[in-house]
């Protein structure tokens, strides 16, 4: 189904980190009227990156009341991933950490959004989140979230797990839930996978070390805009990844570092790249590996194309890499935006009214969590 630019259609983006899902909804004629980032940095990102003069930016959403969130016909959340991803969860477990909707900072803020849906009852809703929640606590955290979105709130739901290997060079994979408020002929499975051959390689993304390219500091330095010596591993840290490395390969762990060929495909890009860069480490001849840029790590996310520097690092390096290694890949969330804007569009086209509102009932959350529901009351 072709796009209607004459039918543009509105949204919210609620933890919206950095704008990956705005970016590619923005592109296919969305256009967002609130926006919702509890991060002071990574707010200051976004603001210097998006158009926010006619529409709020606000903070932490539990404070948010449902007045103050305007009408509109999508809702994009890349809700907290923490409490459900893989990374970091041996540690998080020895240090009794509770991990899933047991976390008490982040756990329950899925819960969030589904009164958003409740009160507002948008057309359409993307979500994004780890892969392993569809596997976390033996997949009851899945049933909770379907049963929330599909039996008390009557939305027909899709899923799909997309690596993002085929939009940037990068090992990426995210589960992406869609919700439609009305039947549709929708499919998430016909989504168009990218067929470039060859696919994208780290070297793509890399600054070219040539002078081919504008120098851009603190990230380069030289008449060539060699990459600054700064992102190159001190002999300490170096020789202290490999001490690890070997000691955990003798225990029979997985833990290590990952030098990655210029060829090659990085691996996942975390929000602690900035401690050690241990996950993507760029091999230098007669030398220590060095990190990615904050530049290239917006290439790698797909918030640059290949050789641009267009978006805007106002941040320090170590906010830029917790930012951009929390975001979602902007090219994945526009080829779900292409494929969702036109079934968005029609309803609006054919002047289909929104659900009607549902009367407030208690939502299929945890019990700790209940006591919260005066937020939409």
């Amino acid at each position: 189904m072709p796009l209607n630019p004459h039918s543009p259609f509105t949204f919210i983006d609620l933890f919206a980190g950095i704008g990956g899902m705005r970016q590619g909804f923005e592109e296919k004629g969305g256009r967002c009227v609130l926006a919702c980032e509890k991060d002071p940095h990574a707010q200051t990102t976004y603001d210097a990156n998006y158009a926010c003069e006619d529409h709020p930016v606000v903070g932490d959403i539990t404070l948010l009341s449902p007045q103050e969130i305007p009408p509109h016909d999508l809702l994009l959340a890349g809700f907290p991933c923490q409490p459900f991803s893989q990374a970091g969860l041996p540690s998080r477990q020895r240090l009794g950490k509770h991990t899933g909707f047991a976390c008490p900072s982040q756990g329950s803020l899925f819960f969030e959004i589904a009164r958003v849906l409740q009160v507002h009852r948008p057309r359409a809703f993307l979500l994004e989140n780890v892969k392993n929640l569809l596997t976390h606590d033996q997949g009851r955290t899945w049933g909770l979230l379907l049963q929330t979105l599909c039996a008390d709130l009557g939305y027909s739901v899709q899923t799909r797990v997309l690596n993002a290997r085929f939009w940037v060079p990068q090992h990426r994979e995210r589960v992406f839930i869609v919700g439609f408020a009305q039947e549709t002929e929708f499919d998430f499975s016909a989504l168009t996978i990218p067929s470039m051959d060859p696919l994208p390689c780290l070297q793509d993304i890399l600054h070219r070390e040539d002078g081919s390219q504008e120098a851009e500091a603190p990230y380069t330095q030289g008449k060539k805009a060699k990459v600054s010596e700064r992102y190159t591993l001190s002999d300490r840290l170096w020789s202290s990844l490999q001490r690890h490395a070997r000691k955990h390969r003798e225990k029979g762990h997985g833990f290590g570092y990952h030098l990655t060929p210029r060829e090659g495909v990085a691996h996942t890009l975390s929000a602690r790249y900035g401690k050690d860069g241990s996950e993507i480490l760029i091999p230098q001849p007669g030398k220590n590996p060095r990190r990615l840029t904050p530049r290239e790590c917006a290439r790698l996310m797909g918030f640059d194309a290949p050789k641009e520097s267009r978006f805007r690092i106002p941040v320090s390096d170590t906010q830029a890499y917790r930012q951009f290694g929390n975001a979602v890949v902007a090219p994945v969330a526009g080829a779900i935006a292409s494929h969702m804007a036109p079934w968005i569009q029609r309803g609006k086209a054919n002047h289909e009214p929104f659900s009607s509102p549902q009367e407030e009932k208690p939502l299929s959350c945890p019990a700790s969590f209940s006591s919260s529901q005066e937020y939409f009351s």
